[in-house]
């Protein structure tokens, strides 16, 4: 196995006058950003339309709201926990169990939520998507925000 630093055609990038220039392999990509924030916008904007044109009372649409928003912090919150634990950065049990547990609530809240809503099959599969969609694109954001702060600091 040759050793990452090794110049290969996957590594170099062109710059702008044709130089190849050394691109580090695990910063993310341009395009890998990008669709991770498109898929993370196009989630919470598509939920919250879904939410605003709902013909629930104002009480229902803040349940789910306040879930959606509490759902992208705790999944924000473990995939920090998660990787501080893996870069051996101290991380209590405490705040690591919170997380995990706030994670799993806002999912099963949810579902308890849709399960017992007066909305058609159709509707409840959407906000399910949408929720999926969100919590799974926040994660990547979150991970590609710290990649590249990471490399980003290193290579000052």
């Amino acid at each position: 196995m040759e050793p990452l630093q090794n110049k290969t055609d996957e590594n170099l990038a062109i710059g702008k006058y044709g130089d190849r220039i050394k691109r580090n392999p695990f910063k993310p990509t341009a395009a890998f950003i990008g669709a991770s924030w498109f898929a993370l916008l196009t989630g919470v904007t598509g939920y919250c339309i879904g939410l605003w044109n709902a013909t629930m009372q104002l009480n229902e649409k803040g349940y789910y709201f306040t879930i959606l928003l509490f759902g992208l912090f705790a999944v924000i919150s473990v995939q920090k926990s998660v990787r501080d634990k893996a870069e051996g950065l101290a991380v209590t049990d405490l705040y690591y169990g919170i997380s995990w547990f706030a994670t799993i609530a806002a999912m099963v809240l949810l579902t308890v939520g849709l399960w017992n809503a007066d909305l058609a099959r159709s509707e409840k599969g959407f906000y399910a998507m949408a929720f999926c969609l969100s919590m799974f694109s926040a994660i990547a954001v979150q991970k590609n925000t710290r990649d590249a702060k990471l490399i980003d600091d290193k290579e000052l």
